[in-house]
């Protein structure tokens, strides 16, 4: 009988599959067109080339906010009010179980017009490899390479990538994931090591690796421009954004569900603690147990919320992230006119060269 009321979700499914591959075919390239051809630009005015492609990202990542939006795959947020730090260089900290986190977040940061056109993503080298690699590559967001042996090599590219990137493109908020893995992939190792070492063993979460954090902070927390040499100064990080990410009943939403649509519409709930970066601690050993303590209170919340349905000493109930559906209807036409004009743009200096070769 289920299996009969359920029939619609195969052609649903399958609609929004192909909804979702062409949607990347008529808006990724369109967005690398448009970075190459204005490439000139970041040579006689990076500002404004970086500015003009922040507009760009923001506008593809709406693409992607759409797809669990239009799932019913809803937001909503609790805690502090992130509000003040917006225009700040922000860090970004949450706990990661799924290939939906991502998704959501960007759908989360997309109705507020400062985030996405300023912001940078850490995030696993094999992700370069997918069909948003070369948006990434092009964003100059970073990729971060697993595994121990790689490990000092990585947190090395990633002071430089700050220093060269970030700060120049004048990015301001940064996401990183400090459990470096899913919490299915992670949980075992992240225990055996809790056991090892005396620590609480976590659940719901799985320890955060601690080096990408310390690498940021020793280069653009508060205390760089102590170290940068002299006469110089940094635009530092005035705030960690620390996010818990919360799915219904502890069963995450990965980006199949996203893409198919075959789980029930529901509402994942994201809790924000905001701290200023200037009242963190400055040696690496007290950060280290700071960041192992978010990551303790990450277990705590979780653990509550998934048996009572509230985040403990919270009892409000949120704030749904509304999503403006006519802005979607105005990006997809751009994003098909604009491929329409590259297309012809294309022929026309096709049949050119044709008539200069014959």
């Amino acid at each position: 009988m289920d299996n009969i009321r359920n029939w619609y979700k195969i052609p649903r499914a399958l609609f929004r599959l192909c909804f979702i591959l062409v949607n990347n075919v008529y808006c990724i390239p369109t967005y690398v067109v448009w970075m190459v051809l204005l490439s000139p630009l970041r040579k006689v005015n990076p500002d404004v080339y970086w500015r003009i492609e922040g507009y760009f990202f923001h506008w593809l990542l709406a693409m992607v906010s759409m797809w669990s939006w239009s799932a019913g795959y809803d937001v909503v947020e609790m805690g502090d009010d992130i509000a003040k730090c917006i225009d700040d260089r922000t860090l970004v900290i949450a706990n990661h179980q799924s290939t939906g986190d991502v998704p959501l977040l960007m759908a989360t940061f997309n109705p507020r017009k400062q985030i996405l056109p300023n912001i940078m993503w850490i995030m696993d080298s094999l992700f370069k490899y997918t069909n948003f690699g070369i948006v990434s590559v092009l964003h100059q967001d970073f990729f971060i390479m697993s595994g121990k042996s790689k490990r000092d090599k990585s947190l090395q590219a990633l002071v430089k990538h700050l220093q060269d990137s970030y700060l120049p493109c004048n990015r301001k908020w940064m996401v990183l994931f400090p459990e470096g893995g899913f919490l299915r992939k992670r949980k075992a190792v992240s225990q055996k090591y809790a056991l090892k070492n005396g620590l609480p063993m976590l659940n719901n979460v799985s320890l955060p690796r601690v080096g990408a954090m310390h690498s940021i902070m020793e280069t653009v927390g508060p205390k760089a421009n102590n170290n940068a040499s002299s006469g110089t100064e940094i635009s530092t990080l005035r705030w960690i954004l620390d996010i818990t990410i919360a799915y219904p009943k502890g069963e995450p939403i990965d980006l199949a569900a996203i893409v198919f649509g075959h789980r029930p519409p529901c509402k994942t709930f994201l809790f924000y603690r905001l701290y200023q970066c200037k009242d963190l601690p400055e040696d690496s050993e007290s950060l280290t147990s700071w960041l192992f303590e978010r990551w303790q209170e990450k277990e705590r919340m979780l653990e509550s919320f998934y048996q009572t349905g509230e985040f403990p000493g919270y009892s409000g109930s949120g704030h749904l992230v509304e999503q403006d559906y006519l802005r979607y209807v105005i990006l997809h036409l751009f994003f098909i006119i604009s491929t329409y004009i590259h297309v012809q743009i294309f022929q026309a200096a096709y049949h050119y060269c044709t008539c200069l070769i014959y």
